[in-house]
């Protein structure tokens, strides 16, 4: 059986819907799988998640490495049985938050992100807890200052003892301020320990032939140029170790808004065709019609469920912050349109005063909403695409959404 199998396409787009088998369920794509970094979506049961209609989610294997190690979810069962949620899971390598956590410049690079403007940065600026050298990267714990290692072997060990049916193989995170020299000499050592991680991951398999089996997604950086893009896509793409190959890809690093669409698409021209690709970090609605179309089956980014617990609330007509004192007597749902637990059970009003009040149920309340409100907007798309109207539906939404 194959991991992926394609449905409809966008015409005249690199766009298409499909789904991925996984031992624990099928994740029909395109898919907003929302993020448990700590094995929990934070102050949201996994029932909670289920009826609001994630059928995936994604864990944290730098977090769950610190806390509270993965011998302890492998003696569990796994990631999905230690979380009690029933479907698939997915792990980062925990590359990005050795780099980000580890460097210093986690800030940066979310601001490059969100295609905010940034004053250069330069490296002496950044508080460098993280060392990269040939073998992987050595970092201090932000949780207690304890000096580590990670490289391919161990995120792999890490990732396998974890469980989850998605992982993602380790790479070096670089972020815009650095130059193009060093983007290239990173980018082949990425390669390099692409390798790695495949030969690891055909060993761990091997290994533990009683447990199912979990797919390995190769990552692909590059910042923004175009020949270092296309080249890790080729690279991964056709990568094969000891009969190995990746079951997908990741579209990672440091990416300015405006250019989003147009790295995604960079990417997906030269990937295999019948294999998923995944875009690490997007949540905001534009975002997801630009790499969809582009090519991205599915997202993953805490954005949804952080707003959340400062009172911000995804509506059709955009983002608000329910603690405003026009919602004190609102007595109308968050949405009257929307079928999530919160919508149906409780109003505005209620919202507020427990944001007010700093009651610990308006985080999950949010929560419960955003992640339902983005979960069920790339459901939409996909449903757009397999019924023809996706072009009506895409501009329908963003008017509405940004108020064009």
């Amino acid at each position: 059986m194959t991991s992926f199998d394609i449905g409809a396409r966008l015409d005249g787009k690199l766009g298409r819907t499909g789904v991925i088998h996984t031992p624990h369920g099928d994740i029909p794509t395109p898919a907003f799988i929302p993020v448990g970094t700590k094995a929990t979506v934070k102050a949201v049961l996994p029932e909670s998640m289920r009826s609001l209609g994630a059928n995936a989610l994604l864990a944290n294997a730098y977090h769950l490495y610190l806390q509270p190690g993965p011998e302890i979810v492998d003696e569990a069962g796994g990631l999905s049985k230690f979380m009690n949620w029933d479907g698939p899971t997915y792990t980062d390598s925990g590359g990005f938050q050795v780099l980000s956590l580890g460097a210093g410049y986690k800030k940066v690079l979310s601001q490059e992100f969100s295609g905010k403007t940034t004053a250069p940065v330069s490296q002496p600026q950044l508080k460098n807890r993280a060392k990269v050298d040939e073998d992987g990267v050595v970092f201090r714990s932000h949780l207690d200052g304890s000096k580590h290692r990670f490289n391919p072997e161990v995120s792999m060990r890490i990732q396998h003892q974890l469980g989850a049916d998605i992982m993602f193989a380790f790479d070096e995170l670089t972020s815009l301020v650095h130059p193009y020299d060093y983007q290239v000499s990173s980018l082949e050592r990425t390669r390099r320990w692409a390798e790695r991680c495949l030969s690891a991951h055909a060993k761990l398999t091997e290994e533990r032939a009683d447990k199912p089996y979990q797919q390995l997604f190769g990552v692909l950086q590059g910042a923004q140029y175009e020949d270092l893009r296309r080249k890790a896509a080729r690279d991964l793409g056709s990568m094969e170790i000891d009969g190995t190959t990746f079951d997908g890809f990741g579209i990672g690093g440091a990416l300015e808004k405006e250019n989003l669409g147009t790295i995604v698409g960079w990417v997906c021209e030269e990937l295999p065709e019948d294999k998923a690709r995944h875009l690490l970090g997007i949540s905001e609605p534009d975002d997801f019609f630009t790499a969809i179309e582009n090519g991205a089956d599915t997202f993953d980014c805490v954005n949804p469920s952080r707003v959340a617990r400062n009172a911000a609330i995804y509506m059709p007509t955009g983002r608000v912050n329910i603690t405003r004192a026009e919602f004190k007597r609102d007595f109308r749902p968050l949405d009257d349109n929307c079928t999530c637990y919160t919508c149906t059970h409780y109003s505005r009003a209620y919202l507020h005063h427990l944001f007010k009040a700093k009651e610990m149920l308006s985080a999950t309340l949010a929560t419960i909403h955003n992640e339902h409100f983005t979960v069920q907007l790339v459901a939409n798309i996909r449903k757009s695409i397999e019924e023809g109207y996706y072009e009506d539906f895409k501009t329908e939404t963003l008017g509405r959404f940004y108020g064009n």
